[in-house]
């Protein structure tokens, strides 16, 4: 009669989640399966360090939730049917077929090509560990003197091209962006931004939409060509589209709808944390992808899981953000203190102590992974009554 919950996914969302509902709640009473494509824990914020040259340590799933009652599988989702309860996987054994009593959705998300011609064929992208590797490998082939264009202008796209800059002085680094880069920021933000960019040589397009991507560069909308010898994509996330084919509710860009507590508008069987979960946050705003986001959510989702089943009040307080992060390579950065509604403030720390702060999130974040309840006490509760394991 044990209650089984399956997660899909185990990036920060999954994985915080998974670990946080083992210390919720008695193994006796639950059975949790964290499903993953990749063996390992993948630090997505360090993606951009991994493909200009550093090694990141392994962490494998299997060694994290050792011991904790979480079992881990590695297979690929291919698709959930939320009406049956059921998820098809292709994994270590070959296809197959899972069954829950509640499932965490906690996919991610992937690059958006926004259907621009030449971006599946041409460029590069660090939205996965693969893709960063070949983005990697692709960087160690270039002569100096060569171009690398990064294409967006938001956090990955002015991380990846400092961190480029940094590790490889000999390349000429641009980035080509629709509107303007980093103009969200406050004042002080943009002066160190600008500065950080003189200082390491990159040249910045901004108002240039790009429209096609080819081997040797790019075609803006306005009909300019920028040449270069390697292109990078950061101009968007998407969702996979799993869970749109699904009867799942999901939004105009195929994220699952959730109430307050990350519980599905449409299934209260399935919950969704992480960028494939579309919520409101403080103020009523669409919460926006982004590791921000993901471990907060998956603090609350599995909270209210784990209080729905224990019988214990439900915790639906919304999500409101702290600060905006930007690594600048690994001495400089900009921590950007903005509202719980996501708005920029005058309060900003740039330099060396910025990078300090940024790096102790990032260690921080992924140490949690492995302790998930580093905040609040992590009691197990036993489930209230047998029937709560088929109605919660």
């Amino acid at each position: 009669m044990t209650h089984h919950i399956v997660v899909l996914g185990a990036g920060y969302a999954g994985a915080i989640a998974a670990g946080r509902l083992a210390k919720r709640l008695h193994r006796d009473d639950v059975e949790i399966t964290l499903v993953n494509a990749d063996p390992d824990f993948v630090e997505r914020v360090r993606l951009h360090q991994l493909a200009a040259g550093q090694d990141l340590p392994l962490r494998p799933l299997r060694k994290i939730f050792a011991g904790t009652g979480v079992q881990v599988r590695i297979a690929r989702v291919e698709s959930v049917d939320a009406d049956r309860k059921t998820v098809d996987l292709i994994g270590e054994q070959g296809a197959e077929t899972l069954t829950y009593d509640t499932l965490v959705y906690a996919l991610g998300s992937t690059v958006a090509d926004f259907d621009v011609p030449g971006v599946a064929e041409h460029a590069h992208q660090v939205a996965s560990k693969q893709a960063a590797l070949r983005l990697r490998e692709r960087l160690n082939q270039l002569r100096a003197g060569e171009t690398v264009l990064i294409v967006g202008g938001g956090l990955t796209s002015i991380e990846i091209a400092t961190e480029i800059a940094e590790a490889r002085p000999d390349l000429r680094v641009a980035m080509a962006a629709r509107g303007g880069v980093g103009d969200w920021l406050d004042e002080k933000a943009r002066d160190h931004l600008r500065g950080a960019f003189e200082r390491f040589g990159i040249t910045v397009h901004e108002q240039a939409e790009v429209i096609s991507v080819t081997e040797d560069g790019v075609t803006t909308r306005s009909g300019a060509r920028l040449l270069a010898r390697m292109t990078v994509w950061t101009a968007g996330f998407t969702v996979h589209p799993i869970a749109a084919a699904s009867t799942l509710t999901v939004s105009e860009t195929g994220r699952i709808v959730v109430d307050a507590t990350q519980r599905s508008v449409s299934h209260p069987d399935v919950y969704a944390v992480g960028d494939a979960a579309h919520a409101a946050g403080v103020g009523g705003k669409t919460l926006r992808m982004g590791c921000a986001t993901a471990s907060p959510m998956a603090w609350l989702g599995a909270d209210a899981l784990a209080a729905r089943l224990t019988g214990r009040p439900v915790p639906d307080a919304p999500i409101g953000y702290y600060s905006q992060c930007i690594s600048l390579g690994r001495r400089d950065a900009i921590v950007q203190k903005v509202t719980k509604e996501d708005q920029p403030t005058s309060k900003v720390e740039v330099g060396r102590m910025a990078a300090r702060v940024k790096e102790l999130i990032c260690s921080g974040t992924a140490w949690s992974v492995k302790h998930p309840t580093l905040l609040v006490p992590s009691r197990r509760r036993r489930l209230v009554e047998t029937d709560a394991m088929a109605t919660a």
